[in-house]
């Protein structure tokens, strides 16, 4: 038996604090509330426009372009629910639903029907693009008052970033030196 494992109290030593009760913790202000809602808007909308994308896409490199929106797919969606967790450990409230997203997202449409490699390579770059850009545009303000919140558009930024480079990298040619 461990010496010390009789010393300590029945419950461990966890005790909650007054600075570490959940329910009257740090709360996110109507701004902050509202600038991690534009990015969990687009971050939706491009998990669900890079589902038709993957689910319609035609043409040359259609495996390798397909894998890659599994990717994209997949991190976005990650990325949502973190951002929409955060948003419930502030004390605010998230919306997801289809309704607010189709409303309020910044990403333009996505064509319905197949969508050939080459085009959907342009689709698929300009709404990363476009998610980076609002994460971009209110991670100031995030970071003025919850640098917790802004080191997740961080990850966001940087994953989408390289994300718009990869997939963009298909349609570009070789430059010369």
């Amino acid at each position: 038996m461990n010496e010390h494992a009789a010393t300590l109290p029945a419950d461990g030593g966890a005790k909650t604090t007054r600075r570490q009760n959940a329910e009257s913790g740090f709360k996110a202000s109507k701004k902050l509330t509202d600038s991690l809602q534009e990015v969990l808007v687009d971050l939706t909308e491009l998990h669900g426009q890079s589902k038709q994308a993957h689910w319609n896409l035609v043409g040359r490199n259609f495996r390798d372009l397909h894998r890659q929106l599994d990717e994209i797919i997949d991190e976005a969606r990650a990325f949502s629910d973190t951002i929409a967790e955060r948003l419930r450990a502030l004390h605010a409230m998230p919306d997801g639903r289809s309704s607010t997203v189709a409303a309020t997202t910044t990403l333009p449409e996505f064509p319905n029907g197949e969508v050939d490699t080459t085009k959907a390579v342009d689709l698929i770059t300009e709404r990363l693009d476009a998610t980076v850009s609002t994460c971009r545009r209110v991670h100031d303000d995030v970071d003025d008052e919850d640098p917790t919140s802004a080191d997740l558009l961080h990850a966001i930024i940087a994953r989408l970033e390289q994300f718009s480079w990869m997939v963009s990298a298909e349609n570009r040619a070789a430059r010369s030196s």
